[in-house]
């Protein structure tokens, strides 16, 4: 007699939502869910990896690059645990992400049993909804509004627990081939009203120095595009949020630069000195404002407008003169119709404010213009110009987190969405093995592509996931710096503690044996002249490619060197 498992089931019903690939480590408490997902293996790819950790970090690349719900897999206790780091990557990212766990049977529920885990308590900070399947008929109903959770209003991720013995339930016969029924779930809208497009414009008419911040989720390239057009209408200069730097054309003669770590100084001044500050997406988190300096709480000195697709956010932190909680495509879309007839004359543009805040930043990002002589046979700024001259234009560029990136964010000039192209996977919530595993998953589900730059600390959390992308065919391009050090850290130690190190030195292997073991190509160099050569070699590989960069230790941020630092700290203390 014919029968369909709950795992099978559940497997439709993803593929019914249009789940194309599924990220994670196999485990023993989702059996049934591995199976379904082997007979229906030409619809839904199952990526197995080496960590929960970067299956988490793949899914959540893939929602980024897609809009849709990234999809990981782990079993209970350790794989979920595991997993917890992408998942609140997804949620301070604003990504869609759903996470599948398997758990405990029923019968062993509430007893500390083997592996068990409160997922509710442990998950429920860190995700949008947390929810069990007991019975396995509603489980159309749980993935469908997961879906609907993830990606309607602010984006985040959802957790759905599988109860082991749930999934090998049968199905009744009567259900056969009929799984969520509902077809591909799809995000619910939310509009500005025409009352506050009018407050908006009406305020800005008064402006004299306004300048526009775009980032957090939920962008499309339609959005993108209507925002350019509005903001093309009013001249306005834009900057984009901390890793979100591809929601704005970085090429473009109203770019500003980015707020973030390490922003260009006379940026974070013209964001103090600005009058009105137009906010379209993000937060407006600690890494955006610089410690909630750049625009204070409650009330900013800056004349407010926040719009945020959670009401949760609006005046949370900031109280906004006008706000409106509206997705990303719906705003955009508001702003994009409210531009009729010729752009209007406007103060900020006969002032030279619009035309000096691009000019700021070209001079910022200029590699002959790096700020200082660092010391050594590497010259970062160039091997980013290298870059900029050879990746293609859909490239996606992924990082974790360390001060290695810098050089990234500071001389590489997003491509934005406006282009139709995600370029950028970078985590906000500063989550280092990041990069390595983002690069991977965008690899196996764009086919586009990948180039990662990692530090040798952040390289060592994530980097078994080289194993995936050569098991499952994917190709990515990693640059590797290595400086021995956890680098952030010791910056930070020589600030507050000059020349009292404590854990920021590390013994490292021999990166490009271990890139060959896994099955990539590689090659370390010393100058800089080496590295066009070698990029170019990885380019054209068949297979992944790692370069590793030996860099000087001085060479610590794109603006002082170690020693700098140091000596500045021991001054200011006497």
């Amino acid at each position: 007699m014919q029968v369909k498992l709950a795992g099978h089931w559940l497997v439709e019903c993803l593929i019914e939502q249009g789940a194309t690939h599924a990220f994670g480590v196999p485990g023993e408490s989702y059996l049934a869910v591995l199976d379904g997902l082997h007979l229906h293996a030409e619809a839904i790819q199952f990526v197995t990896c080496r960590q929960e950790g970067g299956a988490a970090f793949m899914a959540e690349a893939h929602g980024k690059l897609t809009g849709r719900p990234g999809v990981c897999m782990v079993t209970r206790g350790p794989g979920a645990t595991n997993a917890s780091i992408g998942l609140h990557t997804a949620f301070q990212d604003s990504t869609p992400l759903l996470l599948l766990v398997g758990d405990v049977a029923a019968d062993c529920r509430d007893r500390e049993a083997f592996q068990e885990v409160d997922f509710t308590q442990f998950f429920g900070p860190m995700a949008k909804l947390v929810q069990r399947i007991d019975d396995p008929l509603r489980i159309p109903e749980y993935v469908q509004r997961a879906y609907a959770t993830a990606m309607s209003g602010r984006p985040g991720p959802v957790v759905l627990v599988l109860p082991e013995d749930m999934l090998t339930q049968v199905i009744p016969a009567h259900l056969y081939g009929v799984p969520a029924q509902l077809g591909c779930t799809q995000p619910v809208p939310m509009g500005l009203s025409p009352r506050v497009v009018l407050d908006i414009e009406h305020a800005l008419q008064a402006a004299k120095r306004p300048l526009v911040v775009l980032g957090g989720g939920g962008w499309t390239s339609q959005a993108a595009r209507d925002v350019q057009t509005w903001v093309e209408h009013w001249q306005l200069p834009v900057c984009n949020a901390f890793r979100f730097q591809d929601c704005f054309d970085n090429s473009h003669a109203l770019y500003a630069g980015d707020m973030g770590l390490a922003i260009n100084p006379q940026l974070s001044k013209r964001i103090q000195e600005a009058d009105y500050l137009f906010v379209l997406g993000p937060r407006l988190g600690e890494s955006t404002t610089d410690g909630y300096t750049l625009v204070t709480s409650p009330v900013s000195k800056q004349y407010l407008v926040h719009i945020h697709a959670s009401a949760h956010e609006l005046n949370r932190v900031f109280t906004a003169h006008v706000s409106g909680c509206a997705d990303m495509p719906s705003a955009a879309a508001a702003l994009a119709a409210s531009c009729q007839g010729e752009s209007p004359q406007v103060a900020w543009v006969q002032s030279n404010w619009t035309h000096q805040a691009n000019a700021d930043y070209h001079v910022h990002t200029d590699v002959a213009n790096g700020g200082m002589a660092m010391p050594g046979t590497i010259d970062m700024p160039a091997i980013i110009h290298t870059l900029v001259k050879h990746l293609p234009a859909d490239a996606v560029l992924t990082n974790g987190a360390g001060n290695f990136a810098s050089w990234l964010h500071r001389f590489y000039p997003y491509v934005g969405l406006a282009r139709g192209l995600k370029t950028q996977l970078a985590p906000t919530n500063g989550a280092m093995g990041y990069g390595i595993p983002a690069g991977v998953g965008a690899a196996i589900s764009s086919g586009r592509t990948v180039f990662t730059i990692a530090g040798d600390g952040d390289f060592l959390m994530n980097g078994q996931e080289l194993a995936t992308a050569v098991q499952h065919g994917a190709k990515t391009i990693v640059l590797l710096l290595n400086n021995s050090m956890y680098g952030t850290i010791r910056m930070h130690q020589e600030r507050h503690y000059p020349a009292r190190l404590s854990g920021s030195t590390l013994a490292n292997p021999d990166f490009c044996a271990l890139a060959k073991a896994y099955g990539y190509g590689a090659q370390r160099i010393t100058h800089t002249h080496e590295f066009e050569a070698a990029l170019q070699v990885a380019l054209a590989s068949a297979s992944g490619y790692l370069i590793e960069v030996v860099l000087d230790p001085e060479v610590i941020t794109t603006k002082a060197t170690l020693s700098a630092i140091r000596q500045f700290a021991l001054d200011a203390s006497g």
